[in-house]
């Protein structure tokens, strides 16, 4: 039998799975953050203490693909025009930022160590990156992501990654491994970078969109699910074989599509995946924490740990102030982006071969990043009082843009259509959700923006801001909501107030008990209406034709409250009107 390698992967992935659960739970507890919990997670599971996983560097590829899809959620948030505003931001605070520190943690390594200048940039220009893993999702679950402060700490990791493409281009021209003189030169690589974006860009616009458009309209989750994950892959591939970023191609097929209709469900359908693998790579970069290192020069990695975390602060806070940040956000911008980053690894790595630094500093100075990484959450909370803004100030902060809507409308047909337009002409910002392609194109011909999706799904309306938003209306064709799909919506986003469209009394009934803000009962108001207008044209007077409306709904509410204490359509029979009511005169 050739099983040993499949049990090996299940082994592997059983022990993996169950010491990382154990101790994000325990880290969460203890409010210290999942990525504290993973990398203690790795160490403890690791070569450097159990023994009981190896191969790290073999995972470690793999759960790459974690930042690849992180990166491509982060692109789905920001549409071309918005990035384009966020320019300012990207080529100078971004630019400023990796320069000042980079001169600066390098001087510090040059002139505190035994390094050579070549070996002391290689080592720290590295250090100026930080961990867009570690970083983005905690201003995700914080919901500051799309506000000023978080569009600018966006920004600062955008550049760091593009920043890669010089760093790795200055390392090898400083190598003194002649192997690698073949490589291609900066330039070219420059030249490579402008085509790669160019084809993806083309590639978005013209064989992208139609694929989802096509797997829309055959109505095949799975398939979307498939072409989701292939987008992001394949963009990150045609990067890979250039040399560049892979993180930068999934970002930039994220750009493309942000202001799609299948936004949302891209997001929705590939968020389980991010997560599952950004998991997965803390859990690499702990098993692959070098404890000997630490134990053989503890007071160096936690100097050199201490000294970066402090330097990086220090830096990014003046950078903010005079990019005129209050000194509250400069300070938090600071503290957030002070740790080494992931891509540190890959630029170690390459010094390494360049023979620029021994395979025993590299391996340090790995410490040194993961270090600096499990300090950050300790850091956000330690200065949380001082970071935060006064409550005399929080009334003219900035919230949340672009999706962050009031109310989610879910069904753009004519009576989703009628509500929306209402909404909007009270001034109340509305996302439009339909699972509807052709519907979907109409719309857009007439100026609105409808994103594809099944609004029915919780991830679906997460993706589309429910978290956030005041108003949830389901003004779907047919009977297909139920009592239990609503339960779970309020469940979900308590605080938004939830309205139904139901097509008759089966489906009041059915949903009356559930928390449920208001049911409109489409074919009673519009029955009502006809009768209203036949009544006026055979002659009957106003007073009689509202008497007239009055019985009946007084009739029906009545009837209606019995039907829903017995459970039963066939309650309440006699208050049927099926015969001519004599009026008193």
């Amino acid at each position: 039998m050739n099983g040993g390698a499949p049990h090996s992967m299940m082994h592997d992935g059983f022990l993996l799975l169950g010491f990382a659960l154990g101790f994000v739970l325990l880290f969460r507890r203890l409010r210290l953050g999942a990525t504290l919990g993973y990398l203690v997670a790795g160490a403890v599971v690791g070569p450097q203490v159990l023994g009981l996983v190896g191969d790290a560097e073999q995972k470690l590829g793999i759960a790459e693909l974690g930042i690849t899809l992180l990166l491509f959620l982060v692109g789905l948030e920001l549409n071309p025009s918005r990035l384009w505003k966020m320019k300012r931001d990207i080529l100078g605070l971004g630019l400023l930022q990796v320069t000042a520190c980079g001169m600066a943690i390098a001087a510090m390594i040059a002139l505190g160590t035994e390094f050579s200048s070549a070996a002391a940039l290689a080592l720290g220009l590295p250090l100026a990156l930080s961990s867009t893993a570690q970083v983005l999702p905690m201003l995700q679950s914080s919901g500051r992501l799309r506000t000023p402060f978080g569009e600018r700490a966006f920004a600062i990791l955008l550049f760091q990654d593009l920043s890669i493409i010089p760093m790795i281009t200055i390392i090898a021209a400083m190598s003194r491994n002649p192997a690698d003189v073949g490589g291609p030169p900066g330039w070219l690589l420059s030249l490579y970078t402008v085509g790669a974006i160019v084809g993806l860009v083309a590639a978005g616009r013209f064989l992208i969109r139609p694929l989802f458009r096509l797997i829309g309209k055959l109505g095949e989750r799975e398939m979307f699910v498939v072409a989701a994950l292939f987008t992001v892959i394949a963009a990150a591939a045609i990067m890979e074989a250039l040399g560049l970023s892979t993180a930068l191609g999934a970002f930039i097929a994220g750009v493309m599509l942000a202001d799609s209709p299948y936004r949302h469900e891209l997001e929705a359908d590939v968020e389980p995946f991010r997560s599952i693998l950004l998991g997965l790579f803390f859990l690499a970069v702990g098993m692959m924490l070098d404890l000997n290192a630490i134990a053989q020069r503890p007071l160096f990695v936690l100097g050199m740990a201490t000294a970066l975390v402090v330097a990086k602060a220090a830096v990014i806070f003046l950078i903010g102030l005079a990019f005129r940040m209050t000194w509250r956000g400069a300070m938090a911008l600071g503290l957030l982006l002070s740790q080494g980053g992931e891509f540190g690894f890959v630029l170690f790595a390459q010094a390494q071969n360049a023979l620029l630094v021994a395979p025993e500093a590299a391996s340090l100075f790995g410490a040194i990043v993961t270090v600096s990484m499990a300090s950050t959450p300790f850091l956000m909370m330690a200065t949380r009082r001082f970071r935060d803004e006064p409550a005399a100030d929080q009334g003219e902060r900035e919230g949340p843009s672009a999706d962050g809507a009031s109310a989610i409308v879910v069904g753009y047909g004519r009576f989703g259509q009628t509500v929306a337009q209402m909404l909007n002409a009270s001034d109340i910002e509305v996302t439009l959700i339909d699972t509807d392609i052709e519907m979907i194109d109409v719309a857009a011909s007439f100026g609105a923006k409808v994103y594809f999706g099944d609004g029915c799904r919780l991830d679906v309306l997460r993706q589309a801001g429910a978290a956030e938003a005041e108003l949830i209306l389901f003004c779907t064709d047919g009977d297909q909501l139920d009592a239990e799909m609503i339960e779970a919506v309020h469940e979900a986003f308590p605080q938004a107030l939830i309205y139904v469209r139901a097509y008759d009394r089966r489906a009041v009934i059915r949903l009356k008990r559930t928390p449920v803000s208001g049911i409109v009962r489409e074919v009673m108001e519009s029955a009502v209406k006809m009768a209203r207008l036949a009544l006026e044209d055979a002659g009957v007077n106003l007073e009689a034709i509202n008497r007239a409306e009055d019985i009946y709904r007084n009739n029906d509410r009545e009837r209606l409250k019995i039907q829903i204490e017995a459970g039963d359509i066939r309650a309440a029979r006699d208050r049927i009107i099926t015969a001519p009511t004599p009026q008193a005169t």
